[in-house]
């Protein structure tokens, strides 16, 4: 992986330069050679557009990976359930705050990626076959690469199915039309009106003209029933006495996507397939960007400019990166063909910047959040001992913090499509959840256009010098620099400073100090706060919690299956798929509301 956590290696393109120029140009100075530079694309157009599909793919990967990395910011509370005393699992809504980067791997990272990097180079001069090392690392990342391929296929899938079955969409003339899945029919949203009125006409849980239908009720609820079996979550149980006890809560796109990944790893590892090799490219980056995450900008930064100095050293310095980029064929980089040349690109060099960006993404998206916040007044009782030793109460004002709720702002292209107009498609307005999803994202902008400009200038730098480029020689800096001078011009380094993913932000009902102004100034301590009435307020939130467990446990023993004394399971696998409407007893309505 070392090799994919690096530069990008562009050696097929610096030898195509090489046989097309003459040999009075390593006599041009380097302004010179950036003068002609754009005769030489002009005159080498294929080039030109080799290098855009590479700075396009690489965008677009990043892009995607960041939105698919959204989970709920500390500054939100979390989703409340519809039903009282039900879990919630609507599409993981409340997301839990997982374990990101550490200040130490800023040191780990480089030492890690040079040890594998050195080793595979020197396995590689000692075989003097690199075909061995490719069909190991093949078969290798091949088995990797099951996750994440099965990870990006179900979310592409997931994406298909929203345009297919949408919850919401927009007829010409402006009526709103919200799907409801429960009682299978369209409520009608007339412009100016909050009241929703069932439309008789429309029975399909399709969009757009496909919503009437003069189909037979048979075909209709057989369309219903494929939008419930494809939105609606399964459930998988797997479990094996005294070793693990696992139940996964799937859609059917999700087995369907794991479905495809393995018959294309199959297929990768028979033929070796360029196409198929960038598809499982995609895939490493897309899931590396999700599940790699900086706690802190700090923490990012650091571990940015570790592999930023190892890079540098690894391609102009040694020849472990050339050789192993040039040398194993295997999904550690994007391959792009032209017409006459060819070029490549490390999945490093969009993981690595990928990574920080996505962080630029998710604190855009605390912002938004955190801008919304509420400052409740609330009464503290202090008790004071006088000296004369009775207690004494005062009364103080303070302001406790109350979080939005949560909105997942994933999964909505389709309604976005269905709902909102072409001129208006940034700034969708249908439904809170759309309206969530376009949250302001100055940082993660900021990012990509340091991203964009890094990546040109490393381009650039290939066609002058004709050497293979370490991209994070120009990427760390462009994107880094990017992201704090933004927060420097707005005034929000502090914020970013004290932005974390670690969970201390997650609390809820703090207690703060304000100023004149109503800024922040202080938060008081859970001992400072602590009066009579929250303590009744404790005991009796403790009261419905100890209820809650009650019935919890009174139901887990009566949900528990029946077994005779002494036997147990030993082995268990099974999905179970979600029960139909008759099944559940849901009664389709024929009235509207």
């Amino acid at each position: 992986m070392a090799s994919g956590n690096t530069s990008a290696v562009l050696e097929a393109d610096s030898l195509a330069i090489k046989n097309m120029s003459s040999n009075n140009t390593s006599l041009l100075t380097f302004s010179d050679k950036l003068y002609n530079m754009p005769h030489l694309l002009l005159e080498h157009w294929d080039l030109f557009v080799l290098e855009f599909r590479i700075v396009f793919t690489a965008l677009a990967c990043i892009y995607i990976g960041a939105h698919a990395a959204l989970r709920r910011p500390p500054s939100a509370a979390p989703a409340k359930s519809k039903k009282r005393g039900a879990k919630h699992h609507d599409d993981d809504d409340d997301n839990d705050i997982v374990e990101g980067l550490k200040p130490s791997d800023a040191i780990l990272f480089p030492v890690l990626a040079g040890v594998v990097l050195v080793g595979l180079y020197k396995l590689i001069k000692w075989l003097e076959d690199p075909d061995i090392i490719n069909k190991i690392l093949g078969a290798y990342f091949s088995i990797m690469s099951l996750a994440s391929l099965g990870k990006l296929l179900a979310d592409v899938l997931h994406i298909a199915t929203g345009f297919v079955f949408p919850n919401v969409w927009r007829a010409r003339d402006g009526t709103l039309y919200h799907i409801d899945a429960e009682k299978r029919c369209q409520l009608r949203l007339s412009p100016g009106s909050e009241e929703r009125a069932r439309d008789e006409a429309r029975n399909t849980p399709l969009g757009g003209r496909w919503s009437e239908s003069s189909a037979s009720p048979r075909k209709i609820d057989l369309l219903w029933e494929l939008r419930r079996l494809f939105t609606e979550h399964w459930t998988i149980r797997f479990s094996m006495h005294g070793l693990f006890n696992e139940t996964l809560r799937v859609k059917l796109n999700d087995i369907f996507g794991v479905i495809l990944a393995f018959g294309a790893t199959a297929i990768y590892y028979t033929t070796k397939s360029v196409l198929l090799s960038n598809i499982m490219g995609y895939a490493f980056s897309y899931a590396g960007i999700i599940m790699m995450s900086p706690t802190t900008f700090t923490t990012g930064s650091a571990v940015l400019f570790g592999l930023f100095f190892y890079d540098i050293y690894m391609v102009f310095y040694t020849p472990y990166m050339v050789t192993v980029a040039t040398k194993l064929d295997v999904p550690i980089k994007l391959v792009f063909q032209g017409p006459k040349k060819a070029s490549m690109l490390g999945l490093g060099d969009i993981v690595i910047p990928g990574m920080f960006i996505g962080l630029c993404l998710r604190f855009d998206h605390y912002l938004f959040y955190h801008r919304q916040r509420k400052l409740v007044p609330v009464q503290l009782e202090t008790e004071t001992k006088a000296d004369d030793g009775e207690l004494a109460v005062s009364t103080e004002t303070q302001r406790m913090v109350v979080k939005p709720e949560y909105v997942n702002p994933q999964g909505l292209w389709g309604d976005r499509w269905w709902s909102t107009k072409f001129t208006s498609i940034l700034s969708p307005t249908a439904t809170p959840a759309l309206r969530a999803s376009a949250f302001p994202k100055t940082y993660f902008y900021a990012a990509m256009i340091g991203y964009l400009l890094a990546m040109v200038a490393t381009l650039a730098m290939l066609l002058v010098f004709n050497h293979a480029q370490p991209a994070l020689l120009y990427l760390v800096p462009g994107v880094v620099s990017a992201v704090w001078l933004t927060g420097l011009v707005r005034g929000e380094v502090h914020d970013m400073w004290a932005y974390t993913e670690d969970g201390s932000l997650d609390g809820s009902d703090k207690i703060v100090e304000v100023d004149g102004n109503g800024n922040v100034t202080k938060e008081v301590s859970n001992e400072e706060r602590k009066t009579g009435k929250e303590e009744n307020k404790d005991c009796k939130k403790a009261m419905e919690d100890g209820e809650t467990d009650d019935s919890k446990g009174a139901t887990a023993e009566k949900e528990a299956p029946a077994t005779k004394t002494g036997e147990h399971c030993v082995f268990n696998f099974s999905i179970s798929a979600p029960a139909g409407a008759e099944a559940t007893g849901t009664v389709v309505e024929q009235v509207g509301n």
